[in-house]
């Protein structure tokens, strides 16, 4: 018998490893006027993902903050999304995501440039694992919009292999050629001469 319950003890400490890193984007002090007085309630905003594709938000809310996180951080593993990424650290091309209205647009960058991205955007590509991103909000300034758009605009990303898969294509065949380009920009110089 007590073997069993150290297996069920070990089985629970691996689920327990933090597989997942979560940022709290935005804590709301809610309050409702009741007889006595003011009763106070939390709405918390957390951002969870493993930072090799996947991610997911959720919000939560309760009497005390440490439990709105709580709930907040459970539905957000819930609701996880993939993302593919482009060597694991950029999207694969330029999109826009809107909830509302929050419009974002987001789009790839070369190595080095890092993530270009306010407040909860931010948030939403450390989670995911995006190193070099470029991206603008357009619109509503609210978290919770903004953070839904963003992810509306990475429900939208398609990698290669996905466009090549749902063409009946190979991957080579979607993507373009290296060597072909220079001879298109040279046409494109010749036909404005």
């Amino acid at each position: 018998m007590a073997r069993e319950d150290n297996r069920r003890g070990k089985r629970r400490d691996r689920d327990e490893t933090p597989e997942f890193a979560d940022r709290l984007v935005a804590i709301n002090r809610v309050s409702k006027t009741v007889k006595g007085g003011k009763r106070f309630g939390f709405a918390a905003l957390v951002v969870v993902g493993d930072q090799k594709g996947r991610v997911g938000f959720g919000k939560g809310k309760a009497k005390e903050v440490p439990e709105a996180i709580r709930k907040a951080t459970e539905q957000a593993k819930r609701q996880m999304i993939r993302v593919p990424l482009r060597e694991g650290r950029t999207l694969h091309h330029d999109m826009n995501g809107r909830h509302g209205a929050g419009k974002v647009v987001m789009r790839s960058a070369p190595a080095g440039t890092g993530i270009i991205a306010g407040g909860p955007m931010r948030a939403v590509f450390e989670m995911v694992g995006i190193q070099d991103v470029v991206s603008k909000s357009i619109g509503s300034q609210n978290p919770y919009n903004m953070i839904r758009a963003t992810m509306d605009g990475l429900r939208k990303e398609s990698s290669p292999r996905n466009v090549a898969q749902r063409r009946g294509k190979k991957v080579s065949d979607i993507l373009p050629k290296t060597d072909a380009a220079p001879v298109v920009e040279e046409t494109a110089e010749v036909a404005e001469a």
